[in-house]
């Protein structure tokens, strides 16, 4: 059996209904769900407090995982379930309403003359834009994000994050995207750091919120796996490993390691949080090495958008030339697909 070989057992025309049907079953649950990752600051600090990363071993094993192969019958299906996955983005000082009506009508309809592509699972943008993505999105099954909390530094006070924040969800926002406070949390000020994501899970209340450690300034794989545990703590539904405003964005090793604390949390209070992977993925090829890695490291619960998402728009254009590829057996040329 292939690495993926899961995959051919998954309908493609069943991941709309399904990602229906989960969003439907989360509504039920969500009480319970954020019952149960509410821990208070004691329950946090002993999950905190960890025994360190093998970094050698994490490097092998992911190494390992990346040798994994795919077969061609379930490549499609994997194809598909990255464009389900993505988080199509535009969060420049540019933006205007009219390039984000035109990346929702991407978002929706990858692929204007392949109606069998599936619809992406988010758009995210500034505050400032989230009623425009709204109102567009407003008869398909595509979410909206907005990113909060005085992105990418998060150098605000908490006062200025939550008002941010608040904004955002009254303006139709879905899903928030803060960023952790890295200065306390490199000065070893953890209490601060879930505190700031407690305060603003609560004026998020049912509205998803996914926190951003920024992986590359965080210095350690220990620390990754340390912010991982504090942001779940605190009551993130995903936490993610970047921005995507540094250099140095995700990684295979980063991602590994927030996998494994997210199991090890779901272990310890039963709730399962979701993982987003941003920066530098920009080919299908690596995409479904993070696929193989969640399934191998974690399981295949986490292989759907309600728990697993990429965050980056350039990826989406690479996948789409793959699936016509697939398809025709010859690739489009990038402009063949609308720009986002």
């Amino acid at each position: 059996m292939g690495a993926f070989s899961h995959i051919s057992t998954i309908e493609i025309n069943s991941i709309k209904k399904k990602k229906t049907y989960l969003a439907l079953n989360n509504m039920v649950q969500n009480t319970q769900i954020s019952h149960l990752k509410m821990l208070d600051w004691s329950d946090a600090s002993d999950l905190i407090n960890t025994s360190p990363v093998d970094e050698v071993g994490l490097k092998e094993r992911v190494s390992s995982l990346a040798t994994r192969s795919v077969k061609r019958e379930s490549k499609l299906q994997a194809l598909n379930m990255i464009v389900s996955m993505c988080d199509l983005t535009t969060l420049e000082g540019g933006d205007t309403d009219g390039k984000v009506s035109q990346m929702v009508a991407k978002a929706i309809r990858p692929d204007p003359n392949d109606t069998s592509v599936p619809s992406v699972a988010a758009v995210c943008v500034y505050p400032e834009l989230v009623s425009t993505a709204k109102e567009e999105v407003s008869e398909s099954e595509v979410l909206v994000a907005s990113v909060s909390s005085y992105f990418p530094s998060g150098q605000a006070p908490l006062e200025s994050k939550i008002h941010d924040t608040k904004y955002a969800i009254q303006n139709g926002a879905d899903e928030i995207d803060i960023v952790i406070n890295r200065k306390a949390f490199l000065e070893g000020d953890y209490r601060r750091v879930f505190d700031e994501v407690s305060s603003l899970k609560e004026v998020c209340g049912e509205v998803h919120l996914k926190t951003i450690l920024e992986v590359g300034e965080l210095g350690s794989y220990d620390n990754i796996r340390k912010a991982s545990m504090i942001a779940m703590s605190a009551g993130s539904d995903f936490i993610k490993t970047s921005t995507g405003k540094i250099s140095e964005g995700a990684s295979r090793e980063a991602c590994n390691v927030m996998a494994k604390t997210v199991l090890d949390y779901k272990n310890a209070t039963g709730a399962m949080v979701g993982i987003k992977v941003a920066g530098g993925i920009r080919d299908s090829k690596d995409a479904i090495r993070y696929l193989v890695l969640i399934k191998e490291e974690i399981g295949e619960d986490w292989l759907d958008s309600n728990y697993f998402r990429f965050g980056a728009s350039s990826l989406l254009d690479d996948v789409l030339r793959q699936i016509k590829k697939m398809k025709t057996g010859a690739y489009q040329d990038s402009y063949y697909f609308p720009r986002g």
